[in-house]
Parts: C-alpha cells; sequence; structure tokens
C-alpha cells in the first residue's frame, strides 16, 4: 500500500515520553519551589535531544518533545491561559486495588479567558531546531475547558456560557497561529471527555450534575470545529480519545458505540488516535461509522504494562478492524503516551524504545511504509 506522507503516519505516536530520573527528581524539586527555572529549563533541554534521538533510531516520522516541560499532559498548557486556575490533584495511590486509583489536575474559570502568550512555541521552535523529520506538538482539547460544566465557570466572568464558549474558541485559534508562524505543521488534541462519555457510570455522573451526555458529544464536535475552521490551512489536526492514563492506571472504561456516529462522522479532524489496547476499549464495529477522508491510528500496543505485543496479534486485530473500514485509511500506534504525568507509567525505557520499535516494524509491514 502507498505510504502516507501527510499526518498522522502509518507508525506513530501519542506523545510523551518517560522522562530521566534526573529530569523528574529536578521537576519534583521545582514544584516545591526548591529548584531553578533556569537550570530546569536546561535539564529538559538535555533530555529532549535524547527523546528525539530516541525516536528518530526507532524510524517514527512524527517526532515530539516527550511533554518533557510538562507536569502532565494537560495541567500546564491550561494554566498558563489567562483566567484559568489549575490546581494539581493528589497522586495516584499505588497501593490501590482499582486502575481508577488517581485524581487528575483540578481547573476552574476564574476570570475571563484570553490567549495574553503563545503556549508552546518556544518549545515547539526548540524541537524544531533538533529534529530533520515532523515535529508534532501536542496540546490538551479545547473541550478540557468544558469540563465540570457551570460549575467549574465563574458565573461572575460568565453570565453567559455561549460567551465562555466563544472565548474557548479564540484562544485556541492564536495558539494553534502562533505555531503556524513558527513553522508548525502538526498538532494533536488529547481529549478525556470524549472517552468518558463512553463510560456508563460518568454519563450517570454528569447527569447528576444537570449535564445531559447526549447532547454533550455535539457541543464538544460543535467546539473542536469551531477552531478547526479558524486553523491554517497547511496545518495537519488529529485527536487523541484518552481513558485516562496516569501511572498506568485509568479512569474509563466502555468501547466507542455511544459517540461514534457523532464524533467519527461530524469532526473535522484529519486524523483519530483510537485507544484500543484492552478490553474496556470495546470492539471495532464503531469504526463503521468513520469516513472514508479520516485516518484512524488504531492503539494497539499498551503504554501501561511492560509485556510486549507480539506482530501477529497486531495484524490480527488490524485485519478485525478491517471488517469496519478500510485498512488503507489506518496506521497504528501505542494506545496513550507513557508519561501522561511526569513520574511515567510503570514501564522501563528499554520496554518503551521496543514497543516503539515494534510499531515502526509492524506498521512497515503492513503498509510497506512506516510514513
Amino acid at each position: 500500500m502507498s505510504s502516507s506522507l501527510k499526518p498522522p503516519y502509518r507508525a506513530d505516536h501519542v506523545g510523551s515520553l518517560l522522562r530521566p530520573d534526573s529530569l523528574k527528581a529536578a521537576r519534583t524539586q521545582w514544584l516545591d519551589g526548591k529548584f531553578d527555572a533556569a537550570e530546569l529549563r536546561g535539564l529538559e533541554d538535555e533530555a529532549i535531544r535524547g527523546a528525539v534521538a530516541l525516536q528518530e533510531s526507532v524510524g517514527l516520522s512524527s517526532i515530539t518533545d516527550g511533554e518533557f516541560r510538562r507536569t502532565s499532559f494537560h495541567f500546564d498548557f491550561l494554566g498558563r491561559i489567562e483566567g484559568v486556575s489549575a490546581e494539581l490533584g493528589r497522586a495516584p495511590d499505588a497501593n490501590a486495588p482499582s486502575g481508577q486509583a488517581f485524581q487528575p489536575p483540578q481547573l476552574k474559570i476564574v476570570g475571563k479567558i484570553r490567549h495574553g502568550r503563545a503556549i508552546e512555541v518556544e518549545g515547539f521552535r526548540f524541537l524544531k531546531s533538533v529534529t530533520t523529520r515532523t515535529p508534532k506538538i501536542t496540546i490538551p482539547s479545547p473541550t478540557m475547558l468544558l469540563r465540570g460544566g457551570r460549575a467549574a465557570v465563574s458565573a461572575a466572568a460568565y453570565p453567559d456560557l455561549d460567551v465562555y464558549f466563544n472565548d474557548v474558541i479564540e484562544v485556541y485559534a492564536a495558539e494553534l497561529k502562533a505555531l503556524a508562524d513558527a513553522g508548525c505543521a502538526y498538532v494533536q488534541f488529547d481529549d478525556t471527555n470524549f472517552a468518558y462519555l463512553c463510560d456508563q457510570k460518568m454519563r450517570q455522573a454528569m447527569r447528576d450534575r444537570g449535564e445531559d451526555p447526549e447532547a454533550l458529544p455535539r457541543r464538544y464536535v460543535k467546539l473542536i470545529n469551531a477552531v478547526i475552521e479558524k486553523k491554517p490551512p497547511a496545518m495537519a489536526i488529529c485527536i487523541h480519545l484518552c481513558r485516562g492514563n496516569m501511572a498506568g492506571r485509568w479512569a474509563a472504561e466502555g468501547g466507542y458505540d455511544p459517540i461514534a456516529e457523532t464524533v467519527f462522522g461530524d469532526l473535522a479532524v484529519d486524523g483519530y488516535f483510537l485507544e484500543y489496547e484492552s478490553a474496556r476499549a470495546g470492539g471495532f464495529e464503531p469504526l463503521r461509522f468513520m469516513p472514508e477522508d479520516k485516518k484512524v491510528i488504531l492503539g494497539l500496543v499498551s503504554s501501561k504494562v511492560p509485556e510486549m505485543e507480539t506482530k501477529d496479534v497486531l495484524k490480527r486485530q488490524v485485519e478485525d478492524a478491517g471488517k469496519f473500514m478500510a485498512i488503507g485509511q489506518m496506521g497504528l500506534s501505542p494506545q496513550c503516551g507513557f508519561a501522561s504525568g511526569f513520574q511515567g507509567n510503570p514501564v522501563t525505557e528499554e520496554i518503551e524504545r521496543r514497543k516503539l520499535a515494534l510499531v515502526v516494524e509492524t506498521a512497515t509491514e503492513i503498509w510497506g511504509s512506516a510514513q
């Protein structure tokens, strides 16, 4: 099959990577106010060069900075938007029996939100300077600013939520333009809200706080599409649908059935990164709603556990998915990043490398190219 030169690629990845121990220790001290920010930046630069070398060495075409400058995948980005208050949640409980044993960072809208400064541009410029391949920037989805509903948004700042909705669009449009002006052509939105709408317990929790889980997918699609309408034409935008990923733990379960027709059929992204590494993700049947002009990167390799997948099993899974959409529209990746929070998942750097290499090798054997 022919290669796919525009992102997403046949072999791709969600973005975050395991931090070196020295960087994790430095960030912990920095969060406690005991480490110099400039010195931390220098350690990040060095570690990012190593992360780039890792990605290039296994044959990936999309290169991220591993999210090495972040505490979590969304906390730092959203917290730098004017009017947003971001507080870290409690750490994962390593002794808890459930995979759902963590509380994510808490976000509140405390005033009018505004894009007062570029958030990821400086980091993108550094990344672009240390790779000859396609630099990819991952940012939290615009829907992450809708989490919590009315209660999470200051009524004094926004008596009308439609005004808030429009301000979210303008903030993201401004960031995408700043990134494009710096040369960025590949952006990934990381989204947990859509996947949480697949979980029946979470859907009930939404009803309990006065939200309609049947209406939310359309509202979220409307928001993201409004952002995409304002993006620079040459920029590819993909979305990763995540069920939670912190220290190898998860937050939601359930197949894509409740959202598939709306989210796959109407969302104006170039591609989807879909988690399919466990039974919690359900079957491939919802892929029948995927339009022919969209790409789907199947997250069949787990970033949560050290056990290695095999090429034969991955190939069979791709064939199974092919019963519901064209295999030519697909690619392969880990189901999530290896470190949505800076402490990382319970896998080693060697396992991380082997899993990324497996993605590239398997994709090449299936499609004839990792691109």
